[in-house]
């Protein structure tokens, strides 16, 4: 079958459909910070090559927006590193989860589906297939997600880097972008766990927002990964002292 045929057979497929329509209720807070991203990039330096560079090489708008103000800062290469890769490391557990589905792949496969693996393809993901095993249609759902999720964010991240120069200040895109990270992080809180340690990021990022190059989200960071750890630790126990007094 021809790539052309094939496209349109994916096109019309369920899964992929579900995908794409799943992944297109969130996209306008994703466009919301995509623009962010690509004024911000401008904004703090970076030369339209690099900035280009940086939205299609790194496609991780958190740790974009995290050392953007690091770079603006000249803080040192050590601290950048360290804070970008506090900031993505929940995506080490998304890898850990996605294993169970993808581990029967090429390595190749693999690594292409993890560049496109964002938050949200997680999220909707695991909720459409809880069970952490293959099934048919998961790759089908997953590539429907991304050809809402990927395109929208590199539009959107390429305008603003285009129009950084034209976007007032005082519009407050800022805010704006703030906002819909607001949106998608509350999207995320499925539990009362994960409520706990949103807080918990939230209160040390304020109680240390003196610090010096932007310390103060990884300070967060580490605070609520620990208390993360601390609880999840706690409900494991928990679960195991009940399943004990029920024999």
């Amino acid at each position: 079958m021809s790539l052309p045929a094939r496209l349109r057979a994916l096109a019309v497929d369920p899964d992929f459909r579900a995908g794409a329509r799943d992944m297109a209720s969130p996209s306008l807070g994703l466009a919301a910070w995509g623009l962010v991203t690509g004024v911000a990039m401008v904004k703090s330096g970076l030369g339209l090559p690099l900035a280009f560079g940086m939205s299609l090489l790194v496609f991780a708008g958190s740790a974009q927006l995290t050392a953007l103000p690091l770079i603006a800062a000249g803080a040192p290469l050590w601290v950048l590193l360290a804070t970008a890769f506090c900031v993505n490391l929940r995506f080490v557990i998304f890898s850990a989860q996605w294993r169970h589905y993808w581990g029967h792949l090429p390595l190749w496969q693999r690594l292409r589906n993890a560049y496109f693996a964002a938050d949200l393809n997680f999220v909707y993901f695991v909720r459409r297939w809880p069970d952490p095993v293959p099934a048919p249609g998961q790759q089908r759902y997953f590539w429907g997600g991304v050809a809402v999720n990927w395109p929208a964010w590199q539009l959107t991240s390429f305008t603003g880097i285009l129009l950084a120069d034209r976007i007032p200040t005082h519009w407050g895109l800022g805010f704006a972008g703030v906002l819909a990270l607001l949106g998608l992080a509350y999207s995320l809180l499925a539990e009362k766990m994960l409520w706990w340690v949103a807080l918990t990021a939230a209160a040390v990022s304020i109680a240390t927002y003196a610090l010096p190059l932007k310390l103060n989200i990884l300070c967060a960071i580490v605070a609520a990964g620990a208390v993360g750890w601390w609880l999840e630790a706690r409900q494991a126990s928990n679960a195991q002292k009940a399943r004990e007094a029920r024999r």
